[in-house]
């Protein structure tokens, strides 16, 4: 466990990185606050507009998708129920159309996971940078010296994540 002095003598080294005057840290203690990246990621307004976008993005192609495997699933038991009594040649060639069906679904499945990662991606990085861009502006308003975003336990005094929600929901925050 450390001691208050080398808790003070860290938090000085942190603060003149950050451009923080260590000498208001030791007299005042450094004034901290709390958001929950987590939290914001998933109640923000922009984060719930952009799940939402994503969700009519992709619901056709999702829908495609288990169209796809009802097809696959149906052809496989239909193959399953007829293959006793097929021919050889017959047996065989539905084998490939459905070993060839079902390769192009994995395929089309693998496109669309990572279309939709990609567009995820990109939709919450805008979120996190409005997001960040709104931190940034509470912590100069109310002259916080640290801002942290993970954190073992938290204090509700020092978190601001509601704060955080509710600058994000105007529209006019972080313009």
């Amino acid at each position: 466990m450390k001691s208050d002095s080398s808790v003070i003598r860290a938090l000085c080294v942190a603060a003149l990185i950050a451009g923080v005057s260590p000498v208001t840290i030791a007299q005042e203690g450094p004034k901290v606050g709390f958001v929950s990246t987590e939290r914001l990621l998933r109640d923000a307004v922009p984060a719930k507009a952009a799940q939402q976008k994503l969700q009519v993005e992709f619901s056709k192609r999702e829908k495609e998708m288990q169209e796809m495997a009802a097809r696959l699933k149906q052809l496989s038991e239909k193959f399953d129920r007829d293959a006793p009594v097929l021919a050889e040649s017959d047996r065989v060639r539905r084998q490939r159309e459905i070993a060839d069906l079902e390769k192009d679904f994995q395929r089309r499945q693998r496109e669309f996971r990572e279309d939709l990662n990609q567009r995820r991606n990109e939709e919450l990085a805008q979120v996190v940078e409005g997001a960040e861009r709104v931190i940034r502006q509470i912590a100069e308003k109310e002259r916080f010296d640290f801002i942290l975003q993970e954190a073992v336990y938290v204090s509700p005094r020092v978190d601001i994540t509601e704060r955080v929600l509710k600058a994000l929901s105007d529209p006019a925050a972080g313009k």
